[in-house]
């Protein structure tokens, strides 16, 4: 927390850590002998070419090495180092990087000594509350005012000097800070109430007038909080609080006539009360249980006088800090590091679900279907039963039973899981998980109510809103991480339980910094070869073939909205080309121009039969004023192949293609052989062409061709039906769509599924060329050309 004392076990790595801290468009179909136009070209999407003439030079200027790191203002080394720091905190991971709770320290500081002596059990309880005032007199979190949380924090911690009368001065300066903000209890967020404030601040109000301390105890502010502790404490079933493991037991120091007996059935097995220090000091209180000194004499020493609101948390932060860097676009820096976390999550996998311990007795929602889904994701096998224990018998989920109010980040975590990881057989409970959190999410989206009760963000309404826009069969890599950059609260975020508190791993200024250097370096990059794209198309006469510079640019887009890492630049390309390449094959094809194209078809076959030796009787190359077509595909198949073994693949592919584009009158370009033909020839320009072999293919190859050749044929026809207004109806485009929803379920099983005959990155490329299908069937090309400039064109700030 900023401004309180940081814990001595801090390493040095994590102390640095911290300071740092559709349709498819259809072709222009234009014929030989079309004038050029590439560099004068203005339209509604001319945003695009005078972007690229005002990025020229500095593209120029600031060359990136593929495979290096580069920001702008900023040597590689420097990205290097935080890249250092950020992996040395991974792997230094313990129970948890969360701050001290002013209030969970002054219940530890009011423990007497347990021998029978005068003074406190924890004296240094008592200097870290002395020495972590802050200036206006209270005690909470200093970069955020919430009412509660200065309120809750600075009266226990007011209580705590008074009862061994110590620190007058600071005493009162707290009491007045108490007196003059009592009112103002109004004026916070409903849905950032403080959990368990409704009962415990009455039981403070009381406990400071046993001290001796005025309290304005009748202030009109005050009776709301009466009211909603009686309503509280009159529905809570004494025999469940006593007998089953809930998150009440947090909350025990505000809860009367318990049954300390029963409770300590109840008891976690590090000694705690749900692993939180107030309910455990209480305890230790009542009953001097051994087993509640051990817990928090540990703690208290391990943090050199400060208690955290709960600790350990450790399976909470491995989960979420994956979650993080992956929509940060940072996991291939910390592949080790995160799959080391996802093991570990594993390990402690309940079909009970989870929660923010591996020794937690109360499982929630939040922490369950967010281990679901990446779980899933990176190839283990986790059931839905987990999810069954959140359902309600009236049908909706809870992030814990008898909780008082719902969760939006809770809500749009399940959603997450639900859309992301479902897979073909699973139990309905998925399909109801995702209806209710979908339909909740859009209520609260349209009254305009996306606060949450668990954490503080300002960029969560944004988070929510473009997830519930762009499901994951239709969100590419890129444009998210694009938005995450804006909705990645950093430092800022804070995180609610009985006080406000900050989770510094997974929420920092480091995190945030390192993103936007290598979204930077990404987009620097993505200037340089889109530049070069241009060329080639320019070069080659590609317009004559109706390509334009929109649709070469939405190539391009598509295939670095994928494949996104510097060293990948032959993969976007290949892909970029191959599509510019069908495109004007395809257009030529629906063009009226019969001549035109028997002549093409006639110069392709040649070219793609010969093996290359018609252009060696040509001289090695042809005219790019009437065989500029030809001399693209020679570009692509023998230049950017890597060996001709490569090469000969890269023909084999694209002789298929064009076999079936022949059979199918120029339809099929915009369906599932042409997301083939993008497969292969991203896998043959990366050096992994084995995979792509006709003849060297595993049955989960065949399976993985098969799904992403239907759904995109699926796809691709609606586009054409909805272009050519054919009469297509609603019914009919709704069992395409869930044709299409069952199929992408099957896919995603088949690329996230651990197997070794198939790399883990090839299964990615099926996987990426099928969601850009889905996007561009998803978006209007307003929206795509908002994303091209957003994702490549405007400099992240």
């Amino acid at each position: 927390m900023q401004g309180l004392t940081a814990p001595a076990a801090a390493s040095p790595a994590t102390a640095l850590l911290r300071r740092r801290t559709a349709g498819t468009q259809q072709v222009q179909h234009a014929l030989p002998g079309r004038a050029l136009r590439w560099r004068r070209e203005r339209s509604h999407h001319g945003f695009i070419v005078e972007a690229l003439q005002s990025e020229a030079p500095e593209a120029v200027a600031h060359k990136p090495a593929v495979g290096k790191t580069q920001h702008k203002g900023e040597p590689t080394r420097h990205i290097d180092e935080m890249i250092g720091t950020v992996r040395a905190s991974l792997r230094e991971m313990g129970g948890g990087d969360i701050n001290f709770s002013p209030y969970d320290t002054a219940w530890v500081a009011l423990v007497k000594k347990l021998d029978g002596g005068e003074g406190p059990q924890f004296p240094s309880c008592i200097d870290w509350i002395a020495n972590n005032q802050l200036p206006d007199g209270s005690w909470g979190d200093d970069a955020f005012f919430l009412v509660q949380d200065r309120l809750i924090n600075t009266l226990a911690c007011v209580i705590a000097l008074k009862t061994w009368n110590v620190h007058s001065d600071r005493c009162n300066k707290g009491l007045s800070f108490v007196h003059e903000n009592i009112k103002r209890l109004p004026e916070d967020d409903e849905n950032w109430m403080l959990a368990g404030f409704e009962t415990i601040f009455p039981t403070l109000l009381e406990m400071a007038k046993d001290v001796g301390l005025d309290m304005p105890c009748d202030d009109p502010a005050l009776q709301d909080i009466y009211a909603k502790r009686d309503l509280k404490l009159a529905k809570i079933p004494k025999d469940v609080l006593h007998s089953v493991p809930t998150a009440l037991l947090l909350s025990l120091e505000g809860m009367p006539g318990l049954d300390w007996d029963r409770l300590f059935k109840l008891q976690s097995p590090d000694g705690s009360f749900l692993s939180s220090a107030a309910p455990t000091a209480y305890a230790l209180m009542q009953t001097g249980n051994k087993k509640c000194l051990e817990y928090l004499t540990d703690i208290i020493h391990k943090f050199n006088g400060g208690a955290p609101f709960v600790y350990p948390v450790e399976l909470y932060e491995r989960i979420w800090v994956v979650d993080r860097l992956e929509r940060l676009g940072l996991a291939s820096y910390f592949r080790a590091e995160i799959d080391s976390n996802l093991a570990y999550a594993y390990r402690h996998w309940s079909d009970e679900g989870i929660g923010f311990t591996c020794d937690c007795m109360v499982r929630d929602i939040d922490d369950t279907v967010m281990g679901f889904r990446l779980l899933r994701q990176h190839g283990y096998h986790v059931s839905t039963e987990a999810l069954k224990h959140f359902e309600t018998k009236d049908g909706e989920f809870v992030v814990y039973p008898g909780q008082t109010n719902q969760s939006v980040s809770a809500m749009y975590n399940l959603y997450r899981a639900a859309d992301q990881a479902a897979f073909p057989g699973d139990d309905g409970v998925v399909r109801r998980a995702k209806a209710y959190s979908y339909a909740f999410l859009q209520e609260r989206r349209a009254s305009g109510d996306l606060n949450d009760k668990w954490i503080i963000s300002s960029g969560l309404p944004s988070e929510v809103t473009y997830g519930l826009d762009f499901p994951w069969k239709a969100n590419l890599p890129r444009v998210e991480t694009r938005m995450y950059l804006e909705q990645y609260g950093g430092s800022d975020n804070v995180w609610i339980g009985k006080v406000l508190h900050r989770m510094h791993l997974f929420n920092n200024e480091l995190f945030l910094k390192l993103a936007k250097a290598d979204f930077s370096n990404f987009q620097r990059q993505c200037r340089l070869e889109w530049q070069g794209l241009k060329r080639w198309c320019e070069k080659n006469n590609l317009e004559m073939y109706g390509v334009t510079p929109q649709s070469a640019m939405r190539a391009y887009f598509l295939a670095a909205a994928n494949i996104f890492e510097q060293d990948r630049a032959a993969e976007r390309l290949g892909w970029a080309r191959t599509a510019v390449i069908a495109q004007a094959i395809s257009s030529c094809f629906l063009s009226s121009n019969a001549y035109a194209t028997d002549s093409m078809l006639e110069g392709l076959i040649g070219e793609l039969t010969s093996d290359g030796h018609n252009l060696a009787r040509r001289g090695g190359k042809y005219s790019t004023t009437e065989n500029g077509l030809l001399n693209a595909l020679h570009e692509l198949i023998d230049l950017s192949a890597p060996g001709k073994d490569a090469s000969d693949n890269l023909r084999e592919a694209w002789k298929t293609w064009l076999m079936e584009l022949t059979t199918n009158g120029g339809h099929e370009s915009c369906g599932g052989n042409t997301a083939l033909l993008l497969v292969r020839t991203v896998e043959i320009c990366s050096g992994r062409h084995s995979s792509a072999n006709q003849n060297l293919k595993p049955a989960e190859y065949s399976q993985l061709e098969k799904l992403t050749s239907s759904i995109c044929s699926k796809l691709g026809s609606r586009s054409l039906s909805q272009v050519n207004q054919n009469g297509t109806t609603m019914e009919n485009t709704e069992n395409l769509e869930q044709q299409v929803d069952q199929e992408m379920q099957e896919l995603a099983q088949c690329v996230f599924k651990s197997r070794d005959a198939i790399s883990r990155v090839t299964k990615q490329t099926f996987l990426h060329v099928t969601r850009s299908y889905c996007y561009v069937a998803h978006s209007s090309p307003e929206t795509i050309d908002s994303h091209i400039s957003k994702v490549i064109f405007e400099d992240v700030v």
